[in-house]
Order: structure tokens, then sequence, then C-alpha cells
């Protein structure tokens, strides 16, 4: 990592064995907009190649949500209005919800028009809604300024309500698994497109039936979890402007805890360690899948770059940093990875590390994707796996996945029209 600034992903940080391609030269950028050099994969690893570096295409509008408070202010007396007006709009969209100008009663009739064309531009255009789960589950595919098309999935559960969001337009990681991952990536989001993800949640929630009322739903998003479309840390800039979006103080955020959220990542080691100073002590996922090299180049190709003791040494670190626990994900795929003996060495690579608390395992059966040679673990060899760690005293959830029958993974319905396997960590069901 850089001393000062953002972490530069060029560096010897990178692992880069002799029959690797090497690193490129480090880019002259400054420390506070470091480009992550493309990394191509050997084609003999991946049909895709890994891309760091989003292809370059039209930026979307500037939105409300793309701005910090002094900027809003700034934005608002360039277009002729007093400051304090900014806080009126800022109330309005992130507190109240309201995306009717003509519910904007405290701001003059003659200028709210104005205002909403000028400061709040419509970013996501929706395409298809699916629903399962009585209706708990709603899976929305959305198309962006420039045509491209992303995914998202409003939760809803007894106590909580949880929004799956996307942060790229596709995904540049190339994991052989992944529907997302071999459609390769098409452009990184703005802040604003990921924020409106889950505004748009929060105002179907407002809009919520009789029904949600009389069974005790939550009324606003309690979570987010960065584990849509895209690799959230590949598009930092963005996703840490979201994240701080999400967490500011209403009316200038939408007032969320950075305890309810958590961003996934397949392991960018030097933006593992930046997100730690950011000072928003969010959730850290670990995508690991595998706990031997080996295995984890195939499954998880970005591990060329940053190995398994590399990216467990960096979400050690964040929980350290942060006092936050990580989750290490990790996708059941039957006969890969899923044998009893990569149980025992999960645990082994694990426990390295310190004592339980840091760290629990999720393990997520996988939603196959038509045409995929992969599947989901047999239910005997599931239980098992969570037997030995279990055993060894990891802590063990497994997945509650749904959207199964709405194509549930991440990227399968924009791919089909175009998963999220839209879920989230519960107690583990068995063992």
């Amino acid at each position: 990592m850089s001393v000062t600034g953002s972490p530069d992903l060029s560096s010897s940080e990178a692992r880069t064995p002799a029959a690797r391609t090497p690193d490129p030269a480090t880019p002259s950028t400054p420390a506070s907009d470091v480009v992550v050099p493309e990394y191509v994969q050997p084609p003999d690893r991946s049909t895709l190649p890994l891309v760091f570096t989003a292809p370059r295409r039209g930026k979307p509008p500037v939105h409300w949500a793309d701005l910090d408070p002094t900027q809003r202010r700034s934005a608002m007396e360039a277009a002729g209005h007093r400051a304090y007006r900014a806080r009126q709009l800022s109330a309005h969209y992130f507190e109240g919800l309201r995306a009717d100008p003509a519910t904007w009663t405290d701001l003059p009739v003659a200028v709210r028009g104005e205002l909403a064309s000028t400061f709040m531009p419509p970013l996501l255009t929706p395409v298809r809604e699916l629903t399962c789960d009585d209706g708990d589950t709603v899976k929305s595919l959305w198309k962006l300024h420039d045509g491209a098309l992303v995914e998202s999935v409003l939760m809803r559960y007894p106590d909580r309500v949880t929004m799956c969001v996307s942060s790229q337009a596709g995904c540049g990681m190339a994991c052989p698994f992944c529907a997302t991952g071999q459609g390769g990536l098409q452009r990184n989001m703005s802040t604003a497109e990921i924020v409106e993800q889950v505004v748009d949640g929060a105002r179907k929630l407002a809009a919520g039936t009789l029904a949600d009322a009389e069974a005790g739903r939550t009324p606003r998003v309690s979570n987010v979890v960065f584990m849509g479309m895209g690799e959230p840390l590949a598009n930092y800039k963005a996703v840490s402007g979201a994240l701080r979006q999400l967490t500011t103080p209403n009316p200038d955020g939408l007032g969320m805890s950075a305890r309810g959220i958590t961003v996934s990542t397949v392991g960018l080691v030097p933006r593992i360690h930046e997100l730690a100073t950011e000072g928003i002590p969010v959730t850290l996922a670990l995508s690991l899948h595998a706990p031997d090299d080996e295995l984890r180049d195939e499954l998880v190709p970005v591990n060329t770059r940053w190995n398994v003791d590399e990216v467990v040494d960096a979400a050690w670190e964040y929980a350290k940093t942060t006092k936050r626990r990580v989750s290490i994900e990790y996708i059941l795929i039957r006969d890969v990875n899923d044998q009893p003996q990569r149980a025992e060495q999960l645990a082994k690579v694990l426990r390295r590390r310190g004592t339980w608390g840091w760290v629990h395992v999720n393990l997520i059966p996988l939603n196959p994707t038509p045409g995929s040679r992969w599947t989901a673990s047999r239910r005997r060899d599931e239980d098992e796996f969570v037997r030995r760690l279990q055993a060894r005293g990891v802590p063990v959830t497994v997945r509650d996945t749904r959207g199964r029958e709405i194509d549930g993974a991440c990227g399968q319905l924009a791919a089909g029209s175009a998963d999220i396997d839209a879920a989230e960590t519960v107690p583990a069901r068995r063992g």
C-alpha cells in the first residue's frame, strides 16, 4: 500500500509467479485517483481475461446523490437559488423518499420542476421485475442511461429488510461459475446509480401494503449487501461514496448504520486496506471459495495476483482495524471444493490468524446458471463440510438462498433478458 493516499494496485504487493504475466509498471497517476492497471489472466486458466480497469463509456448525468452536502450547497447557489434549499431538497430525497416534485411543498411551485430536472435526472429505468417467496423477494432489472443492464434485489424478513445492490455493469473478475463474471465488464456504476437502488427499495417499502404493516414489517431498508453484479472494490471511488451517502445521517444521507452494510470482494488486497481506513466500519465479506492456491487460481482468477494467505491476512487486518467480524464467503460446488479435506484446510488457514472471534464462514449452496458445468454440492457433502468446520470450532452458517425460481444467480436475469444470489446469512440450518 502507498504510504499516503490510495493504495497502488500495481505495487509489489501483487503476486507474480514466474510462469504468470508480470505486473505492468506503476502508473503515474495522483495518489488520490489511482487507476488499477489491467491484468490479463493467462489463456490456459480462464476463458475470459481478468480486468481491473473498466472500459471508458459516457458518464451518467450528475445526480444529487453524487454530491456531498458542501457540493450540494454550491450547486444550488450556482443554479441561482439560496444555499438552504439544498438541505430542503436532501430532506425530500433521503428522508422523505419523495420522487414527485409536486410533493415538495416547502419549495416554491415555480422552481420544483427545475430542481428535479437539474439535480435528480432519472438514472435507473425499470425493465423487468420478478417476485417470489410470497412477494418477500423482489428482483429488479434496470437499464442505465447507456443501455447497460444491472440488477438489484429487495428481500423482506420479519425483522429486517435487505437490499442486494450492483456496483458495476458486468464484472471483470472472470470467476468461471458466475454468470456476471462470464459476461465480462461493461462499466463502473456511479455513486448515485448505486444509491438509487437502495432508495428505490425504500420507496417500495414506504408504499407497502396493509399486510406489510400488520406483519410488523421493517418500514425502511435496514441492511445493504454489495453482492450484486460487479466487484465493489474495483469501483472503489463510487462504492466508498455510496457508503457515505448510505450512512450520513438524515437529512443529508439515508442515515443507515454501517453495521448493517456488507461489502463483498474477491480479494483486492490494497483496496481492503484502504477500506479499513475510511472510518465506515462496514462488514467485509471475502469471497474465498477455496482454501488452497491451486484450486482458487481456477475458481477466483484474482488469486493469481493476491493469494490465499495474502487475502486472508488482509481480512484479518481489516477485522483488527475496524473491530468488525469478517465473513468468509464459500460457495459449495459439487466435487470441486466441497471435499472434507478442504474443510479441514479452511479451518487451518483461518486459525493461523488468531482466535475465532474475528471471522465466521458463510457457506453458500451454488445457484447454477443454465449451461454451466458447475452445480451445487450434494446434501450429504454440505452437511459433512459443516460438521468438519464445527468440530474445529469454526463459526459457520449456511446461507438461506432465495430467488432460484426468478433467475436468482447473479447476472442471470440480465443475461437472459439479459444473481444476484440474493440472500443473507442466517444461523446454520443444519449440522
